[in-house]
């Protein structure tokens, strides 16, 4: 016998679901980079040795695990926050952006990280200042 829930039918349909929700949580760095100013908080999860090897210039720093604590005084309620660590190897988004969306405000997390920030020639500070390098060839490569 089979069930309502077999076929190509159903699984193109859960796979359309799951896409369509998954694109409500996450951002791109292009879109963040490119977000009207005041719409949106930036908070940086890693560890303060990562931040302060590098971070988005306007961002503010939340360790994932001070998130609970540190937010609610940070961050004003209802505010819509982006949360970004790393890049696509490290889940600590991920983490931040569950602790943040737990208190109850609007999250998303920037897909690629602030690896992929710097690899599309975007801005980053370091106690030296803020720089931006020559954008990564894979990143900005046109197809013709």
């Amino acid at each position: 016998m089979i069930t309502e829930d077999a076929g190509p039918r159903n699984a193109d349909r859960t796979a359309a679901a799951f896409f369509r929700a998954k694109l409500k949580f996450e951002i791109d760095v292009m879109d963040v980079a490119e977000a009207p100013e005041g719409t949106l908080v930036l908070v940086d999860t890693r560890r303060q040795s990562s931040w302060e090897h590098g971070h988005i210039p306007g961002a503010i720093h939340i360790p994932t695990a001070d998130i609970p604590s540190c937010a609610p005084e940070l961050i004003p309620s209802g505010m819509s926050v982006v949360v970004y660590s790393w890049g696509p190897g490290c889940n600590g988004s991920t983490f931040a952006a569950l602790a943040f969306a737990e208190l109850g405000y609007p999250v998303k997390e920037m897909i690629g990280g602030i690896e992929y920030w710097a690899r599309n020639g975007l801005p980053v500070e370091r106690a030296s200042g803020v720089s931006a390098e020559k954008p990564d060839g894979l990143v900005t490569a046109h197809t013709g």
